[in-house]
């Protein structure tokens, strides 16, 4: 990641191993992902050496994770998953950081970037819609969590 994407004492930076354990934390306190939904340390990996990216957002005087934004690669679209930031840091304009370093990394593929947001998150529908994303349609999402 060439690009710096700092603001005062938070900078976004490329995820770590390290990092998981503070991730899951994360995670399971914003709701956005754990085991059940099929997130591990390997699938991370996997995702990353497939042409994907982990941003991570940093606290630097604490070295804490304040959130998260994680970009899958079908080689076809990229897909925005996991973006989020701790409740204790929202409302600070943060989520602009990475917005932008995924805005960017996309540019950069040249790919379709693709998101899933729920239909109540006005807040987040907004932060979105500000970096370009719009609405594909009626779409309904299906999954099939476990065979």
């Amino acid at each position: 990641m060439s690009e710096k994407y700092e603001h005062k004492d938070y900078r976004v930076r490329l995820f770590e191993t390290a990092d998981y354990h503070q991730i899951l934390q994360l995670w399971n306190l914003t709701g956005l992902g754990g085991a059940h939904r099929g997130d591990n340390l390997q699938i991370i990996l996997n995702t990353i050496e497939s042409g994907g990216v982990f941003f991570v957002l940093e606290h630097t005087p604490t070295k804490t994770i304040v959130g998260t934004a994680w970009i899958t690669n079908d080689h076809r679209r990229l897909y925005l998953h996991h973006f989020g930031i701790h409740p204790e840091f929202q409302g600070r304009g943060l989520s602009h950081l990475l917005a932008q370093a995924c805005i960017n990394f996309g540019k950069n593929t040249g790919l379709q970037m693709k998101l899933e947001v729920h239909k109540d998150n006005q807040i987040a529908k907004n932060l979105y819609e500000k970096y370009g994303f719009k609405l594909l349609g009626d779409y309904e999402v299906h999954i099939i969590r476990q065979y």
